[in-house]
This record gives structure tokens, C-alpha cells and sequence, in this order.
């Protein structure tokens, strides 16, 4: 191990390191579900067909695949703390991007810089919760970053078409969201500065993601369904409504009360884990409610869009943050958790980085959103059958 010739600088207070967390995971789908309420509008000005489309919402969950396991080495080179900076501040210039956004090259660009900066802060939270916070408190710190995470889908989804009326644009209203990455920055540099690489021990590196190691495979495998549920969830509430006549607005409205449940779940959930030692007793109801709203929207979407909205928002919100707090609690230390995080990320989200891409696909095919949330509740169920083999006393990743 190598030695250190300057002091160790003192944490900030444990509340203060909560608040820098919690500015940060604003931002951290933001890029994302500002996007579908906006979706029909951006294809018609720019002549994108439903797949192309569809690719907005892809490109970033592809992102957070594919760069995931980069996260660990940049944290190498430059701490935890100041690898998350620097992702922050890539979603700052990709979200700015926006402005430009009619121009589709920039579009594009500028959402792929949005994605590494999600997948690289993404991928090093759960490994900074469990190096800076006391264990029994891993649950609590979860649930407040899920809170800030899903918040801030909840508010870009339901005010993303009155800020392009207010503003005169979609892009104005996609770019303006460059204030919450600027916010998250200035809050996490002052922690970046206190919580150098001394604090983080990582000093033999990176080292190699667990490939052979059956528990991270399990679960990557229910990352993958989860995440391929919710991002097409995401995508296409929205788009399905308006399909179904509602307006713009109110579609937004619906993707803010789908994205508003999660916020309750995705708090809830991880909270109610640091009480349980066997997490099937909680992801299994998560799947479950994930299941019945797919099918209240396949089989009655009018007959109560916002229970099912609701429902399947409760399910997805409380199915990731649990997967978050899989994430720390089947890795014996914080570099562990990091390699577990990176590969899981890289096999989850490659996969599911198809799902919106395939459901637009769908869509122009059948020409209609009715048989995605068929497959949306068909994943579920897998998602269940793997929850299934998700057992307490599963060897830890180390």
C-alpha cells in the first residue's frame, strides 16, 4: 500500500455530506424524463421517425452501461468524490447543450455527454454511501438520494411542456435544467475539496468486476429487467396518452404522478431494508405492483390512468432503490461495492438501453403503444422469478 505525505483533511458533518449527495442525484434522470412529454413535438421539428426518437431516452441508459465500469478507474485517478464533480459538471454542459438542441447533431451529442455523466456519478454513489455514512444508516442516505432522483423526474416530467410554452421552446425548456447540474456542482465541489483520495481506500485500484462471481450476476440480471421496465415505462406513458387524446400537458402531468410515486417507494423502500434482513420480502410486492400497472394500462388505460400511473410508479421506484441497497449490501467493502455496481450497471443498462428503442420500433410496426405494456408486464414477472433467488445468505462479493 502506498503512504501519504499530506494530512488527512476532517469530513464535513454527516448532514452536510447527505445535502452534497442529495444535489447531486438531482440531476441523475433529469436529462432523461424532461424528454417524453416533449417527445412528439421534438420528432415532428426534427422529422425523427418513433425509434429515432426513442433513442433520446436510449442513448443516456446506454451511456450508463457502457461507462459504468469506467467510473472505477477514473476514481482511481482522481478520487471518488472528484470523479462525481467531474460527471456533474458533464451533465452541466450536455443539459446546457440543449439549447441548441435543433440542431440534431447537437441533440444527440449533447445527450450522450449527458449519459457518461449519469453513468459515471451513478455507478460511484452507492460506493460513497457505504465509505462515508455508518452502516445502519446506508437504507436512510439511499432513500434521500432516491428522493432527490426521482423529485427531479417528477418535476422535469410535469413541467416540461409548461416551460416550453413559457419559453417558446422545447429546447429552452430542455436546456433550462442546466440550473439543477449547476446547483449540484456548487454544492459537491466544497465536499470534492474535504473528501480527497486520502479518504477513499482504493489504494491497490480498480481491480476487475466480479465476472465469475454468481450473486453479482443475479443481480445484474434483475437490474436488467427492472431497469428495462422502467426506462420504457419513462419513454412511453406519456406518448401512450397522448395516443389516447389527452394533451401534451396533461400527459406530462400523468409522467409527473408516475415519476411522484416513485419518490414515496424509492424512499420507503430502502428505509424498511435496514428492518429486514431478507430483501425478497420487499422486492417481490415491488415487482408485483410493476406488474398490475402494466396491465392496468394495457387492458383499461381509461378506466383510471392515474391509479395505474401511480401504481406502476410505486413498483419501478421501489424496485431500483432496493437494487441500490443490493448493491451496497452484497459487497463485503466500499471498493467491492464499486466493481459490483460497475458490472451490474454494464450488463443492466446495455440491456435495457434497447428496451425504449425496441418499444418505439414496436410501436411503428403495430402503430399503436397498446401491446408495449404487454411486454412490460411479461419482464415484470421475470423480474419476480429472479427476485426469487435473491437470498439473504448468497455469498458476498469481496
Amino acid at each position: 500500500m502506498r503512504t501519504r505525505s499530506r494530512a488527512i483533511r476532517p469530513l464535513p458533518a454527516v448532514w452536510v455530506m447527505a445535502v452534497a449527495l442529495v444535489a447531486v442525484a438531482a440531476n441523475l434522470r433529469i436529462a432523461i424524463t424532461s424528454i417524453p412529454p416533449l417527445l412528439d413535438t421534438i420528432s415532428g421539428d426534427l422529422g425523427l421517425s418513433h425509434a429515432a426518437a426513442g433513442a433520446l431516452t436510449t442513448l443516456p441508459v446506454l451511456c450508463m452501461g457502457v461507462f459504468a465500469p469506467v467510473a472505477s478507474r477514473i476514481a482511481h485517478r482522481t478520487g471518488a468524490a472528484g470523479a462525481v464533480l467531474g460527471a456533474v459538471l458533464a451533465i452541466l454542459a450536455g443539459t446546457a447543450s440543449r439549447f441548441a438542441g435543433d440542431h440534431v447533431v447537437v441533440l444527440y451529442a449533447g445527450t450522450f455527454l449527458c449519459g457518461v455523466g449519469i453513468a459515471v456519478a451513478g455507478t460511484l454513489l452507492p460506493r460513497l454511501v457505504k465509505t462515508y455514512f455508518p452502516p445502519e444508516r446506508v437504507g436512510l442516505v439511499t432513500g434521500l438520494y432516491m428522493l432527490a432522483m426521482m423529485g427531479g423526474a417528477a418535476a422535469s416530467s410535469a413541467i416540461a411542456v409548461p416551460l416550453a410554452d413559457r419559453l417558446g421552446s422545447w429546447q429552452a425548456s430542455l436546456g433550462s435544467w442546466s440550473v439543477v447540474a449547476l446547483v449540484g456542482a456548487l454544492a459537491w465541489a466544497p465536499f470534492t475539496v474535504r473528501a480527497n483520495p486520502h479518504h477513499t481506500p482504493d489504494e491497490e485500484g480498480p481491480g476487475r468486476l466480479p465476472w465469475r462471481h454468481p450473486t453479482a450476476w443475479l443481480v445484474a440480471a434483475y437490474l436488467a429487467l427492472q431497469s428495462w421496465c422502467f426506462y420504457s415505462a419513462v419513454t412511453w406513458l406519456a406518448p401512450t396518452y397522448v395516443e389516447h387524446g389527452w394533451s401534451r400537458a396533461s400527459a406530462g402531468y400523468l409522467a409527473a404522478a408516475f415519476s411522484g410515486a416513485q419518490i414515496v417507494s424509492g424512499l420507503l423502500g430502502p428505509v424498511l431494508s435496514d428492518r429486514t434482513s431478507d430483501m425478497r420480502r420487499l422486492l417481490l410486492p415491488a415487482a408485483g405492483l410493476g406488474v398490475a400497472g402494466s396491465l392496468g394500462i394495457w387492458l383499461a388505460p381509461l378506466a383510471a390512468p392515474w391509479v395505474w400511473a401511480v401504481v406502476t410508479g410505486l413498483g419501478q421506484g421501489a424496485a431500483f432503490s432496493l437494487a441500490l441497497v443490493l448493491l451496497v449490501r452484497y459487497a463485503r467493502t466500499p471498493e467491492a461495492s464499486g466493481r459490483l455496481t460497475g458490472m451490474a450497471f454494464l450488463i443492466s443498462y446495455g440491456i435495457a438501453s434497447i428496451g425504449p428503442l425496441a418499444m418505439g420500433l414496436l410501436r411503428d410496426v403495430t402503430g399503436g403503444l397498446s401491446v408495449v405494456w404487454t411486454v412490460l408486464a411479461a419482464i415484470g414477472v421475470a423480474q419476480g422469478l429472479v427476485v426469487l433467488r435473491l437470498r439473504p445468505d448468497l455469498r458476498r462479493v469481496d
